[in-house]
């Protein structure tokens, strides 16, 4: 599912999403968990404002940001 993602730019480019809307909602990320690296894109699983986890994947060469997986809070 692909989400609107606004991210934070420093040393690169969208280094870490920030917050994004999903279906009309809007999230802040809370807490970035984990990171990893494919060729060609980045996957986040952060914790966001209504503290369910997601895990959104930043694809470098199409500058697409999607859902990946989602874990709801227990």
């Amino acid at each position: 599912m692909l989400i609107e993602v606004e991210s934070y730019s420093g040393f690169r480019a969208d280094e870490r999403p920030l917050r994004f809307v999903m279906s009309g909602c809007a999230y802040e990320v809370i807490e970035v968990e984990d990171r990893w690296y494919s060729p060609h894109a980045t996957f986040f699983r952060v914790v966001a404002s209504d503290a369910n986890r997601y895990v959104i994947c930043h694809d470098e060469e199409l500058d697409l940001w999607s859902l990946e997986a989602f874990r709801a809070n227990r």
